[in-house]
Formats: C-alpha cells, structure tokens, sequence
C-alpha cells in the first residue's frame, strides 16, 4: 500500500484522470472529492464488499439451481 500525506486543499493524481482532493479534515474524519470519468465505478468499501458478497450469494445459488436441473434431465 502507497502512504501518502496531504493537507486540506492538496491533491492526488491517479493515472492520467482521477484525482482525489482532500475537502476538508475535522476530528477523525476527512472529506474527500473525487474527479474522474463517469465510466470509473467508485465506491465506499463497504458498499463494495456488501455488492461483492451479494454476487457471490447469488452466483451459488445459481450453480445450485444449474445442478437441480441437470438432475431432472
């Protein structure tokens, strides 16, 4: 993992289109802005991992269901 430090107002550059700005920083949290283009997915990693398990259910589900009908042929 690449650590870098930045202060409110600064910025990173990801690849030649992403850039993440911190907004603001209060307490333990800090408020970041995101410019990049509208075919790049973002989102907060939690919401990511809920979306991933969600199609992990639903891909055993299928390969259940797949195998039930092979049985009936």
């Amino acid at each position: 993992m690449l650590v870098l430090t930045r202060k409110k107002d600064e910025s990173i550059i990801i690849g030649d289109n992403i850039e993440l700005k911190i907004l603001n920083i209060e307490g333990e949290s800090v408020k970041v802005g995101i410019v990049a283009p509208s075919s790049i997915k973002i989102y907060r990693s939690e919401i990511y991992q809920s979306i991933t398990e969600q199609n992990r259910e639903v891909l055993s589900v299928s390969k259940d269901l797949l195998e039930i009908i092979k049985k009936k042929k």
